[in-house]
């Protein structure tokens, strides 16, 4: 499971320059201006095979009890409690403050981990300027550069090493042998854990119409025709401005972590409401973590003739990106439906697993280029030599040649419904990779 680093500090200490840093991107805004962030922001970041999500937030007043202050200051406290341990940032130009002491204050009367990091001290010495920091409480002060980069290896590394319990670089959670993970995500209220009740026989899990009431990702062991399962329960994600509990908050992090750390996902849609936007972006989520994932769709029972035309619909357009996947109408309080979404799931992990040899594929992908061959970019025509697998879960296929670089998405759409369809490839992500040859003669 992903380690969580949280950005705190005050107003302009560069929080978010080092988040975009951390997360190799631009999400988050940067100017030269206090108090620009005010939400809490994610990312994912890396360092080597280690990867983690990192938590920009706002400028934190521990004291603010009135106006947008107070709704800033209970959003990093939130992004503190989701964390594994937190990086303090100071300003190194500008010096201690009143803020920081309090701020400080607050880490330590918590006791989680924290990194003292002291930004904007490119040019600076590590000496006499730094020494003020120490008066924080907070041990050792560690100088970076946000902006040019100086030093957020270390600070990032210092981070993970301040985790208790955090397993070696790249060993997952490993489940038993022959487990399969299953992580049931959707919206609150679609009814996640019903259906788990459902299919256990038992009352095992809180379920109550009303929103948010799993605050947790709730793992259960099950057993079927002989497969082995961990069933998942996760908080239903709902829009980040529809979420107003701070608990529920905490949960979204959990959810995330669940989802990348299951072998296949079933995301519950809810019939009576239709496929909305925050459905989608579940999906999308679901499909950026390369999950195999299969779809149901609860409470058929309730709707009529009409609103299930409607919501075809919907799924054909606004889940186009995951037409790979298997379609079930379920009914989890009638317990209609659900026998073969068991069927779709053990498929899905059998397809995210499967193995394929090299001959098959550059056999596959040669009659494909023959049926169609790509398009001409620029002076070359794109030519495809072999390929092979490059990775399970989701299966990876790596294809080699000269000018891939020119290949278009349309053209690699055809391909993946070839080799989809050679392989029989249904629940899960399929990735391809173009690698083009070095030419020896271009110097």
């Amino acid at each position: 499971m992903k380690p969580v680093i949280a950005l705190v500090g005050r107003p302009n200490v560069g929080k978010s320059t080092l988040f975009n840093r951390l997360t190799s991107s631009r999400d988050a805004i940067v100017a030269d201006f206090a108090g620009l962030t005010r939400d809490r922001h994610y990312g994912n970041g890396r360092l080597g095979a280690r990867e983690y999500i990192v938590i920009d937030t706002g400028g934190f007043e521990p004291d603010a009890n009135e106006g947008i202050y107070k709704e800033m200051a209970k959003q990093t406290r939130q992004a503190v409690a989701e964390s594994d341990v937190v990086l303090f940032v100071v300003d190194a130009r500008a010096g201690i403050s009143a803020q920081d002491h309090e701020i400080a204050g607050y880490l330590r009367r918590l006791g989680k981990p924290c990194v003292l990091v002291a930004n904007k001290a490119e040019g600076m010495t590590q000496g006499l300027q730094l020494v003020e920091f120490f008066e924080l409480g907070l041990g050792e002060v560690l100088p970076v550069s946000g902006a040019h980069g100086q030093g957020v290896r270390s600070m990032v590394e210092l981070a993970l090493e301040r985790i208790p319990g955090l397993p070696p670089e790249d060993e997952e959670e490993p489940a038993p042998a022959g487990v399969i993970r299953l992580a049931v995500a959707g919206r609150p209220n679609v009814g996640k854990s019903t259906l788990i009740n459902a299919w256990l026989g038992e009352e095992r899990l809180v379920a109550f119409d009303l929103p948010g009431t799993t605050r947790d990702a709730i793992s259960v062991p099950f057993e079927r025709n002989g497969q082995k399962f961990e069933l998942i329960d996760t908080a239903g994600i709902r829009r980040k401005g529809r979420v107003f509990e701070a608990i529920e908050k905490f949960s979204v992090v959990k959810t995330l972590q669940a989802i990348e750390n299951a072998h296949v996902v079933l995301l519950l849609l809810d019939a009576t409401q239709g496929v909305t936007d925050q459905d989608a972006h579940i999906a999308g989520y679901i499909l950026e973590s390369g999950r195999a994932v299969v779809l149901a769709l609860n409470k058929w029972d309730a709707v009529d003739a009409y609103q299930r035309e409607q919501i075809e619909r919907q799924i054909e357009t606004r889940l186009a990106f995951l037409k790979f996947a298997s379609i079930h109408m379920i009914s989890a309080q009638k317990r209609q439906g659900l026998a073969p979404v068991w069927k779709s799931i053990v498929q899905a992990q059998a397809s995210a697993m499967r193995k394929m040899s090299t001959p098959v594929l550059t056999r596959l992908l040669a009659e494909a280029v023959q049926f169609q061959a790509p398009t001409r970019g620029g002076m070359f025509r794109p030519k495809m030599r072999y390929a092979h697998q490059g990775g399970m879960n989701p299966p990876v296929i790596v294809i080699h040649g000269n000018s891939l670089e020119h290949v278009p998405d349309s053209y690699k759409r055809f391909l993946e419904g070839r080799f989809r369809k050679a392989f029989d490839l249904v629940g899960t992500p399929l990735r391809i990779e173009f690698k083009t040859s070095a030419n020896p003669f271009k110097e």
